[in-house]
């Protein structure tokens, strides 16, 4: 969630003042605004002893390491030359100040965004072992998640019997178990008996994202259909602390749970890994706006530096999909615009241009109100800050627009509009804004609240549904997940049928978000379902809540151990997130040193389009829908293999003792075929005729070693195509 910076206009007569002033330059938007509050309040508002403390990234040279001490700040965590540390907020100041510090950055933490899972993203095999050397099912991978919302207790996180807990380590960074705790925020459960204690996360009466999200990406399935992907894998989770869990957080403490602090959790889960030896991927099913500040450079940076060969970090794409997100004003048309309104009491929108422009806002009351702003009273304002208040119909609007350099490209000029006034802003008197200017090409993108059309003015209906890729999805280093739609409801414990219906076969999931990034990146990578995904839910979110609305997709309820256990069908890239990082921590496990762009390689070349007149990839779809069989078959380089197809055939292959090969058909075959046996080198090293009119053929291999072959059928367009044997 983005922090409106409410506090910058009356600090402008201080700052004019003469007094030493920071170096705003260096700071992300939340760390200037709280700088901003100390400084114009003398350093009063937050006395010294009572100081808030925030978590934030600095990037600084080998002089600024002094500047810690100097001002009271504790290093969390340092990746090159990018710190976490824990800073008083009144040293922000100073601390900035400092000629080895290059940049303070901090930002609110982010909000939150399987049975036919594994079936629609060809896993079956995989987990069988079906021809393959091996089955791949996650064992020997840490599979890790950072949300909110875990119940620890859920039978889903131990093996399919429930005997053996696979949860090895916990970190509620909400605990108040502090006493004692290493950790910057929270504590840490580290024993089997620690974790199933401490049974739910602190927001756990309120939350059941994780428990969800867990369970698609490693939950075992426990006596149901519903497992998850990697369902043998060792399990690392973090709850994190997001927007709607603000009322579990001290005020002092606010500022401790930035996106900082989410790094130092993905940080948490690989240094774990690594400690045991093991590769690892991490699944985050949260995001916020991308912004065109650079508020997230040094978090994508951490991001980069945190992940590598079997260190993989995987991100939602957000469900701003199904929403206009953007619209752009070529050179040469006088004005464009829409109407915008919110459920709360601002909206907001960022537009950029290299070229001068005005801003139309119009409150439709009786008489109308209209405010035209140019960007040029923008930039001549005091610290390129414009604020006025708007009176329509009795009531006060307070509009401000800030002007900055793009973080993207510093010919372009971006302007940050917010508009406060009552609740539900704009749904009960229309407001529509407009930019307007001949000479510029303008591009606007959404903040807070929404753009729509109305009837009172059919002109203003400008709005795209592009540009809404969320952060750190939109990392380059992070894997991107967009949803796809197969299932259109499901029957809920009481026999209700519950329609969700975003379409059948693989379609995009219509609030799957899209692409570019701000900086024009493709996004997303891949795709997976994230549309009524059925996976574990919170058993104390149930008891607490046993009335809430989504309890209503909720499919099956059982006992275990006492307690009332749920299974509940949910839908959001929240969802198809885990299960591409469930499908990556099997492909680690046949290859543990795996990257993130050896990883996009074999989207490039295996993924399932849904709609091949595209090109791929592209915004939509990125690469295409995950295909875990054909990915893990790249993997172990057999596609490479010339002559060996990547379709796998429907003939049913088996072996027998003394290295008989058997190939079963369902009719007999209708006319002659060909199978070709190769080594996993690319080998051919036998061929056979095999005649029409039987169901069951064998092909005697006894004289080959003891291997990993590729065996190809062609000539019989039922049978064709290739599989694997191991002899």
């Amino acid at each position: 969630m983005r922090y409106l910076l409410i506090c910058l206009v009356c600090a402008l007569g201080v700052l004019r003042s003469g007094a030493q002033r920071p170096v705003f330059e260096k700071m992300s938007s939340l760390v200037r605004e709280l700088a901003l509050r100390d400084h114009v309040s003398q350093k009063k508002v937050f006395g010294k002893k009572s100081s808030p403390r925030i978590c934030a990234f600095v990037r600084m040279d080998s002089e600024g390491e002094r500047a810690f001490g100097e001002n009271g700040c504790r290093v969390l965590a340092q990746v090159g030359d990018i710190y976490i540390a824990d800073i008083p907020v009144h040293r922000l100041s100073a601390l900035s100040r400092h000629t080895g510090v290059k940049r303070i950055e901090a930002n609110r933490s982010h909000s939150l965004v399987m049975d036919s899972t594994a079936i629609h993203l060809n896993t079956q095999p995989v987990y069988e072992g079906t021809n393959l050397p091996q089955a791949y099912t996650g064992e020997g991978v840490v599979m890790g998640v950072v949300d909110v919302g875990f119940d620890v207790t859920h039978p889903n996180f131990f093996d399919s019997t429930a005997s053996r807990y696979r949860i090895k380590r916990f970190w509620d960074q909400l605990s108040t178990d502090t006493v004692g705790s290493a950790l910057y925020v929270g504590a840490d459960y580290t024993t089997e008996e620690a974790i199933r204690g401490y049974a739910h996360s602190r927001d756990g009466l309120i939350q059941t994202h994780g428990t969800h999200t867990l369970g698609i990406a490693a939950g075992s399935g426990y006596d149901s259909p519903y497992r998850g992907m990697a369902y043998e894998s060792d399990i690392c989770i973090v709850n994190n602390a997001v927007s709607s869990d603000i009322a579990l957080i001290d005020s002092a403490d606010i500022y401790k749970y930035t996106y900082a602090t989410d790094a130092l959790a993905y940080k948490y889960i690989f240094d774990y890994a690594a400690s045991v030896g093991k590769p690892c991927v991490v699944s985050f099913s949260e995001g916020s706006s991308q912004d065109f500040r650079g508020d997230d450079q040094l978090f994508y940076e951490m991001i980069e530096n945190l992940t590598g060969p079997g260190r993989i970090f995987v991100a939602a794409a957000g469900n701003d999909g199904g929403r206009k997100t953007y619209f752009r004003k070529p050179q040469g048309t006088e004005s464009m615009g829409a109407f915008f309104y919110s459920g709360g009491n601002v909206v907001s929108f960022t537009a950029k241009s290299q070229s001068s422009f005005a801003i139309r806002t119009t409150i439709y009351e009786t008489p109308r109100e209209v405010k035209t702003v140019s960007t040029a009273e923008v930039l001549s304002s005091p610290d390129s800050i414009y604020t006025d208040t708007l009176v329509a119909g009795g009531r006060q609007y307070v509009l401000t627009v800030t002007a900055y350099p793009s973080c993207y490209n510093p010919s372009e000029t971006a302007y940050d509009f917010y508009l406060r006034g009552d609740a539900r802003l704009g749904m009960e008197r229309e407001i529509s804004v407009e930019l307007v200017g001949t000479d510029a090409d303008v591009e606007l993108f959404k903040g807070s609240g929404y753009i729509s059309a109305s009837a009172t003015n059919p002109s203003l209906d400008a709005g795209e549904m592009v540009c809404s890729i969320h952060s750190p999805g939109s990392a380059p280093a992070a894997i991107c997940v967009g949803g796809t739609a197969y299932r259109t409801g499901v029957v809920n414990y009481q026999g209700v049928y519950r329609p969700y219906n975003m379409g059948t076969g693989g379609i995009r999931y219509r609030h799957s978000s899209v692409g570019p990034t701000y900086d024009g990146r493709t996004k997303p990578d891949v795709m997976a379902p994230g549309v009524n995904v059925i996976s574990s839910y919170s058993s104390y979110y149930l008891e607490a809540n046993p009335t809430a609305s989504d309890i209503a997709s909720d499919v099956v309820h059982f006992d275990y151990n006492g307690r009332t256990y749920v299974w509940n069908a949910n839908s959001g890239t929240s969802m198809s997130t885990p299960a591409v990082a469930g499908a990556i921590a099997l492909w680690l496990q046949a290859k543990p040193t795996l990257t993130r762009e050896e990883i996009i390689g074999v989207f490039s070349r295996t993924c399932k389009r849904y709609d091949p007149a595209l090109t791929y990839p592209n915004n939509y779809y990125g690469h295409g829908e995950i295909d875990v069989y054909r990915g893990l078959l790249d993997i172990l380089g057999i596609t490479a293999i010339e002559g060996v197809s990547q379709q796998h055939t429907p003939a049913r292959i088996g072996l027998r003792a003394g290295g008989l090969l058997t190939i079963e058909t369902t009719e007999p075959a209708a006319r002659l075929f060909t199978v070709r046996i190769y080594s996993v080198g690319g080998m051919l090293l036998h061929t056979a005729r095999m005649s029409a009119g039987n169901t069951s053929y064998s092909l005697d291999l006894s004289r080959l070693p003891s291997a990993v072959y590729a065996v190809q059928i062609d000539g019989h367009p039922a049978i064709a195509g290739s599989t694997l044997i191991r002899l």
